[in-house]
């Protein structure tokens, strides 16, 4: 027996902090098509995903709801798989980086690579975002903030191990230079090599010791490895890699042969991820492949937004199929996509109902209305007959083509362009006409072998897209060569019988699906809105909209004729601003004189007694107010985060 050539790919494993949403989701269904594609060109593949399950986020979310780290990512790393699993992918393994076996190598590596010199111990001094769990410099920072996820960052230091970086900067250069299809797409490599490896790089920090849910390095406890090694080693500890030794599954798998991953981490797979891997002396990946982003409309979701869709969701409304085809064909190669419960309804009437399912439904329709059921060999060819099959036959290999260079959109398209074609044969070919006369039988015989065979061939090519819109289909036209090499041969298709005639996508009234899902969206904010404010949850998004600043107070009289009022005039750096606060019953001009408090800057301006009051003071206390004032010898004007 021929032995079979290997394919290995994998997911980035999908952070458990919360709920993926359905462009979080979009990258298992865009994996599982891959896979499924090259089972069908017969290689032996391994699919990889799995879930990152440490680090300071995790820690907190864990503080916050009161449970144990692991109990906390035990609900959210099973609720993603259920996601998984829902969107009827094909992976062969699922890792999780609290799994016994991936956290012991995690360790291994650390000590070896801290044995040869290329893992240090220092200080690590920097602006560090919590949510991205990265230090930044300031020349990094995009408005003061993290140029990854756009939040605050905070000044941070502590003692930490570092990667020596730069000791592999030439040699990963001239790897990237020497593989030209090792970074996907060509402007990401652009940008990897542009901005970050030719400035040249810094070491990497690979330990923290601000918290401790993390594998502790077993040569000093306190620091925990952090999430680069963690997570990056994933891809080969999944196979057995062992540092010391190798599962057989690592010998037959490794090299990876596409990493598939979000274009926001492409810098950690294409620098960090191969940079590691040359420390330990194994072999780099072939390609890493970073995918756009699904945006809503064109804006990134957001829950502060109310603009998340999740998955789980769609299926209910749309079913599994429907969700994987929107996904796959709205997002091409090097672009980002864009999805909207209108644009996702109007692509399932056009694609799913109108072209794909009206096609099978009439075909099968006629061939039981006119043959009761029975498909018969062609005996009567025409020109369009032959124009059909070449036209077929030119879409199988674009279609080959496309997904090899991983063009999964333009693959799709091409799936559907034999439908498109289909239909448009039926009109050339009238069927309908065909079938009134007995003298024209052969012909209509001959038409509907070639629409059947012409599905047969679709549904082949269909099922690494819609795996089981592809076996109902099947099902209809009882086809039995299914073989992905028979789709280069038209004809394979033999007499017999067709089975029943089933709508395959009902068209939806679009309507009245909409207004469906805002009623039911409408429910979901209100019942969301009642359990937040019974905790007086707020998300990050939404602090930081309260801008705050450190005010340092210039002036201070009594308000006429309001005893508890005192009219403040305070300096804001940039600006002097004039303050209403009924704090008289504990301070007057003699506490409150150049004090520096915390202001509250961007609350809509309101009158008090005929004056104009042009924010907020913060204070503390019911009986014993006390405003919350500033440590030290901070400028008027400083930013409170």
């Amino acid at each position: 027996m021929e032995k079979k050539e290997k394919f290995y790919i994998t997911t980035a494993i999908a952070y458990t902090s919360k709920k993926p949403h359905i462009g979080n989701t979009y990258e298992i269904i865009l994996t599982d098509a891959i896979a499924r594609f090259k089972r069908q060109q017969g290689y032996d593949v391994f699919f990889l995903t799995g879930t990152d399950e440490h680090g300071e986020k995790i820690e907190q979310l864990a503080n916050e709801a009161k449970i144990p780290p692991k109990q906390y990512v035990d609900s959210v790393a099973k609720e993603i798989r259920d996601i998984w699993d829902l969107m009827n992918t094909s992976y062969d393994k699922f890792i999780r980086t609290t799994d016994d076996y991936h956290e012991e190598t995690v360790q291994k590596i650390f000590k070896k690579l801290y044995d040869q010199g290329d893992i240090y111990k220092g200080y690590y001094e920097g602006l560090y975002c919590t949510p991205c769990e990265s230090f930044f410099t300031e020349t990094q920072l995009v408005d003061g903030k993290c140029p990854d996820c756009g939040r605050e960052v905070k000044q941070a230091k502590e003692e930490a191990y570092f990667f020596k970086m730069s000791k592999y900067q030439d040699r990963l250069l001239k790897y990237i230079e020497d593989n030209p299809g090792f970074i996907q797409p060509e402007s990401r490599k652009k940008e990897m090599i542009n901005n970050f490896i030719k400035p040249g790089l810094q070491d990497l920090c690979v330990s923290r010791t601000s918290f401790k849910w993390g594998i502790p390095v077993d040569f000093d406890p306190k620091h925990v490895v952090y999430v680069w090694i963690d997570a990056l080693t994933n891809y080969i500890t999944a196979l057995g890699y062992k540092c010391d030794s190798k599962d057989d599954l690592y010998k037959k798998y490794w090299p990876a042969d596409v990493h598939v991953i979000g274009k926001d981490i492409i810098r950690f797979h294409t620098i960090y991820w191969p940079i590691m891997l040359m420390a330990l002396g194994e072999e780099l990946p072939k390609t890493v492949y970073g995918h756009g982003w699904y945006l809503f409309g064109e804006d990134k979701m957001s829950k502060s937004k109310g603009n998340v869709i999740y998955a789980d969701y769609l299926v209910k409304k749309f079913g599994v199929d429907a969700v994987r085809y929107y996904c796959l064909a709205e997002m091409s190669f090097a672009q980002d996509g864009s999805i909207t419960y209108d644009a996702i309804i109007n692509k399932y009437n056009s694609d799913l109902a109108n072209v794909l399912g009206n096609l099978v439904n009439r075909t099968v329709s006629m061939i039981h209305k006119y043959f009761d059921g029975k498909i018969y060999l062609p005996t009567d060819e025409k020109d369009v007959d032959k124009e059909l099959k070449s036209s077929i036959a030119i879409i199988a290999d674009n279609v080959e083509s496309n997904m090899n260079k991983l063009y999964v959109a333009d693959a799709l398209n091409e799936v559907m362009n034999i439908a498109r074609k289909c239909n448009k044969y039926i009109d050339e070919t009238e069927p309908w006409v065909l079938g009134k006369e007995e003298v024209t039988k052969e012909r209509l015989k001959t038409v509907l072998y070639n629409l059947v065979e012409s599905i047969r061939i679709l549904s082949i090519l269909l099922e690494p897209f819609m795996p089981e819109t592809a076996t109902k289909i099947q099902k209809q036209i009882n086809a039995n060569e299914l073989a992905y090499e028979t789709v280069k041969t038209f004809g394979k298709t033999q007499e017999g019988k067709v089975g029943e005639a089933v709508p395959l996508f009902a068209r939806l009234d679009d309507k009245k699906v909409l207004e469906e899902i805002h009623n039911e969206i409408s429910v979901e904010k209100k019942l969301a809105t009642v359990e937040d404010e019974k905790v007086n949850v707020i998300t990050i998004d939404e602090f930081e909209k309260v801008q705050l600043k450190v005010g340092q107070v210039l002036s201070v009289e009594k308000v006429e004729k309001a005893d508890k009022l005192l009219k403040l005039e305070v300096d804001l750096g940039t600006e002097k601003r004039v303050i209403v606060s009924g704090i008289a019953k504990w301070y007057n001009e003699s506490n409150l004189l150049n004090k520096k408090i915390v202001v509250v800057t961007n609350l809509k301006p309101v009158k008090l007694r005929g004056i104009e009051s042009n924010g907020m003071l913060l204070a503390a206390g019911e009986e014993d107010v006390k405003l919350l004032t500033i440590d030290g010898d901070l400028p008027a004007g400083t930013n409170i985060h």
